[in-house]
């Protein structure tokens, strides 16, 4: 691999860090995105489980979406 393919990759890699972080950042102002109709909750006791299914699936289908837009 040449310097030119590799730094290539380490640029990459940083604007997807860069963009996780921003998303996680705006993520945390809809307060109410991690609370679907769909999310799974059980409580008992002082034991709590969350799987936040409906979101995980609304975030897949949108990364799916962009990076569709960005291979055409």
């Amino acid at each position: 691999m040449d310097t030119s393919a590799f730094s290539r990759i380490l640029i990459t890699t940083g604007l997807i860090i860069v963009a996780l972080g921003l998303l996680l950042r705006l993520l945390g102002a809809f307060p109410s995105l991690g609370k679907l109709p769909g999310d799974i909750v059980i409580k008992r006791g002082n034991f709590t489980f969350y799987f936040p299914l409906a979101t995980s699936i609304i975030l897949s289908l949108l990364l799916s979406l962009i990076l569709a837009l960005f291979r055409r």
